[in-house]
């Protein structure tokens, strides 16, 4: 649409794809509103909106994902999670335990990471696990938690939602919900999640190409929700060395492609407490929007990834050296 576009003029858009049986999705952006068409099997040509008031062009996507795609909506999109912009020129540091474990463990590390810089708190109340034997969060308890540390230090949370009959229940607590890499390719929770409105942070399947993860996104988008932040967390390769393989490589290829932010997560990305730090520092390097990482105050007794939880005094070592890093490449933190 035209900067001078108005919101009947939005309307009358959506109104004709609507009588030509197509779906239209209007996206605001900082400068002008996109509306992305879906539906179009090649029937309808751009003639059909040319002429319409407010339109400035007609734009075909190219692209197999079509409303996470630059093509449609060039400008960067800035998804705001509880207040806090993603995808602006501030890196945005996500922190917190990888478990909800107690309510003292949890208000004692968003307290710590509060004080140290972060701007979101995380932190699972459902808890996706390999081995069936292994703790599974505390479900609405944990959620309880997750609201009273809210309270108690003004960060917004995130955290994970595990199946479409959670998703109203998760959504009632969160300022964002997560969806694990394991469940990228849910398709009924990708659509769910994107019917409460709430932002997204989409995580990328260990085995995803660029497109599945686009095309993930595009469920999400596709229910009339643009609030999704991706989330690089690493993929499943032969090395042995680290947890995944850490493919910061898509931060840019994301970048070109889409307009939505990304961010990256380094202690899911390596696994290896050690690896956090430096990782951390790459990812800032390589233009990611934010990171998330794991800080628990006593990592050795952490019920869910101990090992590559950070301490609260590294998690301080970690912003300070992610800040002039920011700098470098034109942000702050």
């Amino acid at each position: 649409m035209d900067r001078s576009a108005t919101g009947e003029d939005v309307g009358r858009v959506v109104a004709a794809a609507e009588r030509l049986g197509l779906k239209a999705h209007p996206i605001p952006g900082a400068q002008r509103t996109a509306v992305g068409i879906t539906g179009n099997k090649g029937a309808v040509g751009p003639g059909a909106f040319e002429s319409l008031p407010g339109v400035l062009e007609v734009i075909r996507v190219s692209h197999p994902y079509k409303l996470v795609s630059r093509e449609f909506h060039p400008e960067d999109t800035i998804v705001s999670v509880g207040g806090v912009p993603v995808g602006g020129t501030r890196i945005v540091v996500i922190a917190g335990p990888c478990a909800v474990e107690t309510r003292e463990q949890t208000l004692t590390i968003a307290r710590e990471v509060k004080a140290r810089g972060a701007d979101l708190l995380r932190g699972g109340a459902y808890k996706p696990r390999t081995s069936p034997y292994a703790f599974q969060g505390l479900a609405e308890e944990g959620l309880k938690i997750l609201a009273e540390a809210r309270e108690a230090t003004g960060l917004p949370v995130v955290t994970e939602v595990l199946d479409t009959e959670t998703v109203d229940l998760v959504a009632s607590y969160a300022d964002c919900l997560q969806v694990g890499a394991r469940n990228m390719q849910n398709f009924e929770l990708l659509k769910k999640a994107g019917r409460t409105g709430k932002p997204v942070l989409l995580k990328r399947g260990m085995s995803a190409t660029l497109e599945e993860f686009l095309l993930a996104a595009e469920y999400v988008l596709s229910e009339g929700n643009p609030n999704v932040v991706l989330c690089e967390r690493g993929i499943r390769t032969f090395s042995d060395f680290t947890r995944n393989t850490l493919d910061l490589s898509v931060v840019p290829a994301v970048e070109r492609l889409s307009h939505l932010p990304i961010v990256v997560d380094p202690s899911h990305g390596t696994g290896r407490r050690d690896k956090v730090v430096p990782m951390s520092r790459a990812s800032i390097a390589a233009g990611a929007d934010g990171i998330a990482v794991e800080v628990h105050h006593k990592p050795a007794e952490a019920l869910s990834d101990g090992p590559q939880a950070l301490t609260p005094d590294m998690f301080s070592e970690l912003m300070d050296q992610i800040r002039p890093i920011a700098a470098a490449v034109g942000r702050t933190a």
